[in-house]
């Protein structure tokens, strides 16, 4: 029989080794003792333990957070002015489709209603009663929408709402709703599809249908304070979602990834209607072949989005910490950047728009890259990313205070590089040209700075 295992007892407190040698214990005895003395607190401080959330979007979603839609008093303002227009003209009615110059003047855009072969039409035309001119607005609509129809929100005062029915012509139904008191030309906003203005041709064959001239297509090409608001908000956090992409990149990352990353970034910062995540936006060559970013590649990211209605539209070319550029090419980083910087220079109120374009050409062509830069200077923007005017060789037209322009050169060598640096600006009412970007640093700064 196997005997009982002895008891064996801890050793006591007193009898204890630490292995701390006696007069090492009692020093830290006494500096237990003082700090007890000098702030006893401490000791019985709950033990918290800091969690850092690092959010790559951080401050984006903030940006645009204040910014409001265009308001009803601003609408009505715009139709007042078309009817002055149209009455300079002697223009009995102004049409338009669903799309930018319908949301300009009416709120409807064709995200509210889709194109079909059956048309919704904006039709205004100008009222005077008492010499007080008004705008007029009325719906053309297909019967068997009207009720969704009427759920648009349309500003004006006294909306009307005319239909037409499967087994009618719409066009006549228009033309005879137009006031009789004015029978002068109709003005079709340029979008409008050509069946309609055949249809309009045919139902009115004594009335001219004409596309809208200057008079009336100027009214939306000047941005209004409140416009260039939410064109600046836009274009700033654009900037900002590209510089926290940048942030979170690295060597060896795929062109999806990226794609990917820039449109996070963009829906955090509360953009709708993002483009440039496209396949080949984010890498120079676009090959189609998802390539990988390598140490001497720059990367190109043009992209944009739309915040009530406004579009952003930003190119940057731009490298990392880690990257090894090749001489020559970060030299024309510089000639771009210097073109971008030349056109700013001439763009101002009076200007013929070919000028800006020229100025940055000259740039180029001093330094022998010319032939590399392929495209128009600039385009308009505001409720379309591409709109008139163009800052482009051979026009005629005059900038003013309120035009709105991307400004983008660019040189692209086949098979090697390709970079592009894309900011928009405005020209304020003192004539001079204003990045949209100004308040967060407009140009980019140098290669490894967009």
């Amino acid at each position: 029989m196997d005997k009982p295992a002895p008891l064996v007892r801890a050793p006591s407190k007193q009898c204890h080794d630490t292995g701390i040698p006696k007069v090492a214990r009692l020093a830290l005895l006494l500096i237990t003792i003082l700090l007890f003395a000098s702030a006893p607190s401490l000791l019985f401080q709950p033990l918290t333990i800091s969690l850092t959330h690092n959010d790559p979007w951080e401050g984006l979603a903030a940006h645009c957070k204040d910014a409001q839609p265009i308001r009803t008093a601003e609408f009505l303002e715009r139709q007042r002015q078309l009817a002055h227009a149209l009455l300079a003209l002697n223009g009995s009615t102004y049409v338009a489709e669903p799309g930018a110059s319908a949301l300009f003047f009416g709120n409807i855009s064709d995200a509210s209603w889709h194109l079909s072969e059956r048309p919704l039409l904006l039709l205004i035309s100008p009222l005077v009663d008492q010499g007080e001119v008004s705008a007029r607005v009325t719906i053309l609509t297909p019967t068997f929408e009207e009720d969704r129809a009427k759920l648009l929100t349309i500003p004006g005062v006294d909306v009307s709402y005319v239909a037409w029915h499967e087994d009618e012509d719409p066009y006549t139904i228009a033309v005879n709703a137009l006031p009789t008191s004015n029978r002068g030309p109709i003005y079709v906003d340029g979008m409008t599809r050509h069946f309609i203005v055949d249809g309009f041709e045919k139902a009115a064959p004594g009335l001219s249908v004409l596309l809208a001239p200057a008079a009336i297509t100027s009214l939306r090409e000047r941005k209004s304070p409140t416009e260039i608001a939410l064109l600046k908000c836009a274009n700033e956090v654009t900037v900002l979602a590209i510089r926290a992409v940048q942030a979170q990149m690295h060597i060896g990352m795929r062109e999806s990834q990226v794609i990917q990353m820039v449109d996070e970034a963009l829906a955090v910062a509360g953009l709708t209607e993002r483009w440039g995540t496209e396949e080949n936006a984010a890498l120079p060559h676009g090959t189609g072949t998802d390539r990988v970013l390598g140490r001497s590649d720059f990367i190109l990211i043009d992209t944009g989005g739309v915040l009530f209605g406004y579009h952003s539209d930003v190119t940057r070319t731009f490298q990392l910490e880690e990257s090894e550029i090749p001489e020559d090419y970060a030299r024309i980083w510089w000639d771009v950047h210097a073109a971008q910087t030349a056109a700013m220079r001439v763009a101002r109120a009076g200007v013929i728009t070919a000028e800006v374009d020229k100025a940055a050409r000259a740039e180029l062509a001093r330094r022998g890259l010319s032939p590399y830069f392929t495209h128009r200077l600039g385009h308009g923007i505001g409720l379309e990313d591409h709109e008139a005017p163009y800052l482009r060789g051979g026009s005629d037209i005059v900038i003013n205070s309120g035009h709105t322009f991307s400004n983008e050169p660019g040189v692209y060598i086949k098979g090697k590089v390709g970079i592009r640096l894309e900011d928009c600006f405005y020209i304020n009412d003192g004539g001079a040209a204003v990045y949209l970007t100004e308040d967060v640093g407009a140009q980019a700064r140098d290669p490894l700075h967009p």
